[in-house]
C-alpha cells in the first residue's frame, strides 16, 4: 500500500511535490504543538529564532518529506537531470590526488538540504565523473519503511555498509584503495561511539568516526550539502573544502567538525533538519552535564 502511493507521488512534477509539501509543513507547524517546540528551541539555541525562519523551515521540512518518492523511485537520470553542481572541480581534483597517493576522500553532509541526493550526485553522474562511494547505513526504526529506503538507495556505483564494526572495516580498506565515503556527522552515534562536543554552544553526543577514518588513512575531508532550489526546479550540491589538519583530543576533533557544519547550516539555515533530535543522550553514552530526562534515547 506504502509502496503504491510512494509510486503514485514519484509521478507527480517536483514542484508539486515541493507545493504540496510545504504546505503540509506549515499545517504541522501550526497544529503539532512538540513539532513546533522542538523546532523554537533549536533555533534558540543557534541564536536563529524568528516566526519568519520558523514557517520557512518547516515548509522546507515537508518538501524534503514529499520529495523522496521522487528521488528514491524515479530512474537515476531523471534525477540527476534536475541537479547542478557548485565547485565540482574541487572533486575532480581530490578524485586524481586520491588515485595518485592511495589515499581516499571523505565527504562530510549534515541533515541539510536533500542529503539524500549527494551521494547519489556522485554515484549516478554520468562516466567519466560519476564514481563508487560508500556510505555507512543505518536501517529506519519503522520496519515498513526499510524496504523503500533500501529500494531507494540502491544504486550500481552507492555501496551502503552497516554501522558497525564491520562497517567501519570496509570504509578503511575503501578509503586505502583512493576511493570515496560519506558520513553524516551530524547524526547522534547510538552505541556509546562518540564523544561530547559544542555544537551551536551546547554540549551534542559526536561521532568520533569521520576524525578517526582522516587520522588512519590521510584521506581528505570535502563538506557537502543539497541545497534545495525554488520552484521545483532541483537541487544544486554544494562541495566546500576542509582543510585544516584535526589535531588534539577526539573532543577538539568533534568541535572542528561540528564548527565545520554550523558554517554550512548558517549558509541555508531554513533548509536544516531543526527537528531533529541533535542533543539527545544515547543510553550507551557517559550523560553530559546538561543532559535532562526527556533527552535520554
Amino acid at each position: 500500500m506504502l509502496t503504491a502511493l510512494f509510486r503514485l507521488l514519484a509521478c507527480l512534477p517536483l514542484s508539486w511535490l515541493h507545493a504540496i509539501g510545504a504546505l503540509t509543513g506549515r499545517l504541522v507547524l501550526r497544529w503539532s504543538k512538540g513539532y513546533r517546540r522542538h523546532v523554537m528551541e533549536n533555533l534558540a539555541q543557534a541564536g536563529l529564532l524568528s516566526e519568519a525562519l520558523m514557517r520557512r523551515v518547516a515548509e522546507e521540512m515537508g518538501k524534503g518529506v514529499l520529495e523522496l518518492p521522487y528521488v528514491w523511485l524515479r530512474s537515476p537520470k531523471d534525477v540527476v537531470r534536475k541537479i547542478s553542481a557548485s565547485n565540482w572541480p574541487l572533486v575532480l581534483a581530490a578524485r586524481n590526488t586520491a588515485q595518485q597517493t592511495g589515499k581516499g576522500i571523505i565527504f562530510l553532509t549534515p541533515h541539510l538540504g536533500c542529503f539524500e541526493i549527494t551521494g547519489q550526485y556522485l554515484a549516478d553522474m554520468p562516466a567519466p565523473d560519476g564514481a563508487a562511494l560508500t556510505a555507512m547505513y543505518r536501517p529506519p526504526r519503522k520496519s515498513w519503511l526499510r524496504p523503500l529506503v533500501e529500494r531507494g538507495r540502491a544504486r550500481h556505483n552507492l555501496h551502503a555498509v552497516p554501522a558497525d564494526l564491520s562497517g567501519v572495516r570496509q570504509m578503511v580498506r575503501v578509503l586505502k584503495r583512493g576511493e570515496a565515503i560519506c558520513i553524516l556527522p551530524d547524526q547522534v552515534p547510538n552505541k556509546g561511539d562518540g564523544v561530547w562536543a559544542p555544537f551551536f554552544g551546547k554540549p551534542a553526543f559526536t561521532v568520533t568516526l569521520p576524525a578517526r577514518l582522516q587520522n588512519m588513512t590521510g584521506a581528505r575531508i570535502i563538506l557537502m550539502y543539497g541545497e534545495r532550489m525554488p520552484k521545483g526546479q532541483g537541487w544544486i550540491v554544494r562541495f566546500h573544502p576542509f582543510d585544516d589538519p584535526l589535531l588534539g583530543t577526539a573532543e577538539q576533533k568533534a568541535q572542528q567538525i561540528n564548527v565545520a557544519m554550523e558554517n554550512l547550516i548558517r549558509r541555508c539555515p531554513e533548509q536544516y533538519y531543526w527537528s531533529y533530535n541533535r542533543y539527545k543522550s544515547p543510553k550507551a553514552a557517559v550523560p553530559s552535564p546538561t543532559t535532562t530526562e526527556k533527552d535520554r534515547s
